[in-house]
């Protein structure tokens, strides 16, 4: 059998990472050129020219004498961190297949757990608020799926307490999955349904779903629905229709079971974000770390009391 290209493809080696971002200097400037890749520009007033003050690392604006430094008002801002560490980061949640858990994060990078989790959270919900706002297209396969195991003498499947609901919907290309959307969502209803399928599915996609009544709302955001009655179980889990669909949960509920075992369903979004931005971008593994440092410095600063209270789903 031949090795699939995608799954075996180089990516970028620890070694070749530290050769082009080992240094604080280094991450200075790419952070510098993807931030601003035709010079500098003032945050202020938009002029295009000002000059650096290398005592205080600010840039100042020649016109309206606004200081900035490069790290000002994007994820990054008044971090304690440096950057290096902050970029080391970014290549160790981009590059692990299943993702890594704030407790590993921090033990590589040498930082206390609450700053790990700072960070972890801060580039989860760059990754959320990025892939917002694209809808995917086309022929699309969709579902319903929980998060959370059963609990014992409680009720089971859909309306269990102590589950996360959210909707999985994979964009497909010559029966492969290219892209997927994974949100939150409070409950599988009629209104629920039409709100998600406006915000995420491009009119004219053709959508393919199992018989839940509430997937027939994808015909409000313009789209063609089929559905698949398969019936409940493992024999719905092994329908041919679905099985891609089937394997990017399986290795999304794999991956999530080995890597976090468990966090705060408040969270969920960024989670399924993180999984999601990741799969979407794995065609080139390397082109990852730059990707994400140009959206982060295009994202405004997140404290951790927003982290902690945002209830965000999509």
């Amino acid at each position: 059998m031949a090795k699939s290209s995608v799954q075996f493809q180089k990516g970028m080696s620890l070694e070749e990472f530290q050769k082009n971002h080992g240094t604080e200097e280094q991450c200075w400037q790419s952070l510098f050129d993807l931030r601003w890749p035709k010079g500098f520009v003032c945050p202020r007033c938009g002029w295009h020219n000002g000059c650096a003050i290398r005592t205080r690392g600010v840039y100042q604006c020649n016109r309206c004498h606004h200081q900035t430094s490069v790290t000002a008002g994007t994820i990054f801002h008044a971090t304690k961190l440096p950057l290096r560490v902050w970029f080391l980061g970014i290549y160790l949640m981009t590059q692990t297949k299943n993702g890594i858990s704030v407790l590993e994060l921090s033990r590589h990078l040498g930082i206390s757990f609450n700053a790990g989790w700072r960070m972890k959270h801060k580039l989860m919900q760059v990754m959320l608020e990025r892939d917002n706002g694209k809808r995917i297209q086309g022929d699309i396969l969709l579902d319903d799926s929980y998060l959370g195991g059963e609990r014992s003498g409680g009720k089971r499947g859909r309306g269990a307490p102590g589950k996360t609901p959210f909707v999985i919907a994979v964009e497909m290309k010559k029966d492969q999955p290219v892209r997927i959307k994974l949100n939150r969502v409070a409950r599988f209803s009629l209104i629920e349904l039409e709100r998600w399928s406006r915000h995420h599915l491009a009119p004219g996609s053709k959508v393919t779903s199992d018989g839940l009544d509430c997937f027939t709302m994808v015909t409000r955001a313009g789209c063609e629905h089929r559905q698949v009655i398969t019936g409940s179980g493992k024999k719905a889990a092994k329908h041919p229709v679905f099985q891609a669909l089937n394997t990017v949960l399986g290795n999304l509920k794999n991956s999530f079971r080995g890597t976090y075992h468990s966090f705060h369903p408040k969270h969920a979004p960024r989670y399924l974000a993180e999984f999601q931005y990741r799969f979407n971008r794995r065609f080139d593994l390397g082109a990852m770390i730059p990707r994400l440092v140009y959206v982060g410095a295009r994202t405004t600063p997140r404290p951790e009391r927003v982290l902690t209270l945002a209830e965000y789903s999509w």
